[in-house]
Parts: C-alpha cells; sequence; structure tokens
C-alpha cells in the first residue's frame, strides 16, 4: 500500500477504554489491540498528522461503569478525544468537523469492536466521503467470526484492509 499523505490523514480509534479492552474478545486480546495501536499513534504523531480517540457515554447515567476513561498509555498531548452516545463516531459528536478542520480527507481506522463502533464509524465516514484503512490487526470483536466478516466481506466495499506494519506515512503526493 502507497505512503499516506500525513497533512491529509488522520488516526481514529474506538472505544479502547480500559472495560472494552478488558473483555474476552477474538480473534485478538485487547492487549494486543493496544499495541498495534500504539505503534500507529506513534507514527501519525511523528509525521504530524492527528490521532482522535473515540469513547463511548452511556446516555441517561449520572455515572459511566467503571473503566469508562480510555486507557491512559494511549493518549498523548495533542491527541482530540470525541465522546459519543450511539454506536458510531459521528453522530451528535463533532467528529466531522474536527476532521475537516484537520484537513482530514483519509482516516486510518482500529478499535473494539470491530463489527460495532468501528464499523459504525467507517459507514458514516464513507457517507461523508472520506477514503478509509483499516488497520486490521488494531482491532478485534467479541468473536472472531464478527471480526472476520467486517474485514473481509464489509470493510473491502469501503476502503482498505492492512497490518498495521503496511500503513505508513510519507510526504504530500
Amino acid at each position: 500500500m502507497p505512503a499516506l499523505d500525513p497533512g491529509r490523514t488522520a488516526l481514529v480509534l474506538v472505544d479502547l477504554m480500559e472495560r472494552i479492552v478488558a473483555l474476552p474478545l477474538a480473534p485478538r486480546p485487547g492487549t494486543d489491540v493496544l499495541a498495534a495501536a500504539g505503534r500507529l499513534g506513534t507514527a501519525f504523531r511523528e509525521a504530524g498528522a492527528p490521532v482522535v480517540h473515540i469513547r463511548v457515554e452511556r446516555p441517561g447515567v449520572e455515572t459511566q461503569p467503571p473503566g469508562s476513561e480510555l486507557v491512559a498509555e494511549l493518549v498523548h498531548p495533542g491527541d482530540e478525544t470525541v465522546v459519543k452516545r450511539t454506536i458510531g463516531g459521528f453522530q451528535g459528536t463533532g467528529l466531522h468537523d474536527l476532521l475537516q478542520k484537520r484537513g482530514a480527507t483519509t482516516l486510518v481506522l482500529g478499535g473494539i469492536a470491530t463489527n460495532l463502533g468501528v464499523e459504525s464509524t467507517a459507514r458514516a465516514a464513507a457517507d461523508l466521503g472520506y477514503e478509509l484503512v483499516f488497520a486490521e490487526d488494531a482491532m478485534t470483536a467479541l468473536t472472531a467470526d464478527e471480526h472476520r466478516a467486517s474485514v473481509q466481506l464489509d470493510f473491502p466495499r469501503l476502503g482498505t484492509v492492512a497490518p498495521v506494519a503496511a500503513i505508513t506515512l510519507g510526504g504530500a503526493e
């Protein structure tokens, strides 16, 4: 896959929260997703490209469940955080405006769960005209079958599926 333009690309990580990362997940544990997402985050920051974290809050409750914060070591100064109250990251969050202000036309997506938060965010992003790259090893689901269905059937219709190691940022094209 060709190098992505850091001036037009944003990394969007969905629901990498303590309580979600700790769930029994497949095809890989949440700790593996965190490691892969961390490598991507470092590469994006070094290239000057935006890193956006999305976390969910349950609507209509006074207090969020324990572990509802993003995994602390994943978030760095200068990263953006968006709070959602639906499955996807765009509805009512200001994510699109944030990405537009940063000049993003391509999104690299990762997170948990592949077939829920990541896929819902991806579908809305595709509807908004973003080019999409799916970091396959920076996501996982509740079951391996759910992950595979998204990665093998749905995501190729929306964009490019690639391992983290193949996702690079280069100079403007």
